[in-house]
């Protein structure tokens, strides 16, 4: 599914060696687009590569890191969507001038582990908890049947055997729908990205016990619940819940350390106070 694991540099023959660049570092195995995309994006921001200069052939870049062709075109594919690099038809790649406006990225190293992955999962749990408020407070009736819909989609996609990754991600797009500010939704698009692999690591994980199985069901269901009963102090804590006992889930599978167990009870134990006072602060605003 990713790239060509790759431990060495195969010495090329004279028609296959281009000149181009006098400094070959070959990389090794795992995700080797994201590594060789994330040294031309250093190679970019030290300003070793200007806007305006020409990027070596997809040829020379493979020879040069030991990598295959396709495996330059997806690194190059990344710099094009962060709008590092442009094409230029019959001419090559080249470095695009630098915007006023950088967009949003993390650093391709959080796709490299479990652990890193769950670094991502936090950002997704503080705004998850106000995603699913918001949801219950401004869903559309139209909205929420969608998310009725997405649950559905969910337990049909595990009765068929299949991980419900995408059933999974399009559930909680459609809370962010919910809210009416769309910028959320692109935020929430923007981290699936960096959450796929993870979340898979985690569906497979809970497919390995079926109390884990049940336990997100459940756990859906009641953020479901939550936003179709238009009560945000429950949305939150059941969104946050779900987040956090994810973490406790992967701490029980052996997949991540216990001590992510102890921060993520921790988490949990401080957000329902600050959830508590949220929900009495609107009860008694007039």
């Amino acid at each position: 599914m990713y790239d060509d694991p790759i431990n060495h540099v195969a010495a090329p023959t004279a028609a296959e060696s281009p000149s181009a660049n006098p400094q070959p570092q070959p990389l090794i195995v795992d995700r080797l687009s994201d590594r060789l995309a994330s040294l031309l994006d250093a190679r970019i921001e030290s300003g070793a590569l200007k806007p305006g200069d020409r990027l070596p052939t997809e040829q020379q870049l493979a020879f040069a890191h030991g990598v295959s062709r396709t495996v330059v075109r997806e690194a190059v594919h990344q710099l094009k969507s962060k709008g590092l690099v442009q094409s230029r038809q019959g001419s090559g790649v080249y470095v695009a001038p630098r915007p006023d406006n950088l967009p949003l990225a993390f650093d391709p190293k959080v796709l490299t582990s479990v652990q890193a992955v769950v670094h991502v999962v936090e950002v997704r749990r503080v705004l998850e908890g106000e995603i699913a408020a918001l949801a219950a407070e401004r869903a559309t009736r139209a909205q929420i049947a969608a998310l009725r819909r997405a649950l559905k989609a969910i337990d049909a996609a595990v009765a068929a055997g299949r991980d419900g990754v995408a059933e999974d991600l399009a559930f909680h797009r459609v809370i962010g729908e919910a809210t009416g500010n769309p910028q959320f939704r692109q935020l929430l698009g923007f981290l699936e990205q960096y959450l796929r692999e993870g979340m898979r690591i985690t569906r497979g994980n809970e497919a390995r016990r079926e109390d884990f199985m049940h336990a997100v069901q459940n756990e859906h269901r009641a953020i479901f619940e939550a936003i179709a009963a238009r009560d945000p102090v429950a949305a939150r804590l059941r969104a946050t819940e779900h987040l956090v006992h994810g973490e406790q889930r992967l701490v029980e599978g052996g997949i991540i350390d216990g001590a992510r167990r102890q921060a993520a009870a921790k988490a949990l134990g401080a957000a329902k106070p600050v959830i508590a006072r949220k929900g009495r602060h609107k009860k008694e605003t007039p």
